[in-house]
């Protein structure tokens, strides 16, 4: 049922997207990504290995955009990645950029168990630029989250700066309300570089205050290449 959910919201918000190719052809990127360990949240989703990760994005002038994103996953079991499918709508208000979306967490070969890992979140999210800070908020929701819970909502405060070209300095402090498992804050830090306009370097550490082996303190290295 939650696959079914999933592929429905999901599909609703590419379809959004797609339906104003009608009237524009969208921008392409592609991304690719080696990272040293996939941090999801504060939690690491490889058991602490290291991941191959890549993705496409589709944007349009009117604001629309739809994607897909994809990462190798260890749980323990049989599950061997996630896909990610994405759609939503950006524009600008009162100087601030909004940004309404869905996404769709697919995981690929997962048990068929009585608690599904597919879900589906719905994001509401606004930022705002003052010279090199930019500072912002958003909220994701899921009616039938992973695993044994079924609502759940984040918040999080993010924010950066870019005291020059190439150089982003970056954070982000999190909390995710559950339903049936602890709630729980999360934080990140970190420093990327653009070695050039395709390929960057960031260097991040992640952190909660859940005292589990997955959830503990981490420092992340990623490599990432756009086009």
């Amino acid at each position: 049922m939650k696959l079914a959910f999933a592929s429905a919201a999901a599909a609703a918000a590419l379809l959004a997207a797609a339906g104003s190719a009608q009237a524009q052809a969208p921008d392409v990127a592609w991304n690719v990504a080696v990272t040293s360990d996939y941090v999801f949240r504060g939690a690491s989703q490889t058991d602490e290995e290291p991941a191959l990760q890549g993705g496409v994005d589709l944007t349009f002038e009117s604001g629309f955009y739809a994607g897909a994103w994809a990462s190798n996953v260890d749980f323990g079991d049989d599950t061997d990645a996630e896909v990610d499918l994405y759609g939503g709508f950006r524009t600008e208000a009162g100087g601030f950029a909004l940004d309404f979306g869905a996404i769709a967490y697919l995981y690929v070969n997962a048990p068929d168990l009585a608690d599904d890992y597919d879900y589906v979140e719905f994001k509401a999210a606004a930022s705002r630029a003052f010279g090199p800070v930019t500072l912002g908020g958003a909220v994701y929701y899921s009616p039938n989250f992973f695993g044994a819970d079924d609502n759940a909502t984040y918040v999080e405060a993010n924010g950066s700066f870019s005291p020059a070209s190439k150089w982003t300095v970056s954070g982000a402090l999190g909390y995710q309300y559950l339903d049936v498992s602890d709630d729980y804050t999360t934080w990140n830090a970190g420093v990327a570089y653009a070695i050039t306009d395709n390929i960057s370097v960031d260097a991040r550490y992640h952190g909660t205050d859940v005292d589990a082996p997955l959830y503990d303190d981490r420092a992340v290295a990623t490599l990432k290449f756009a086009f």
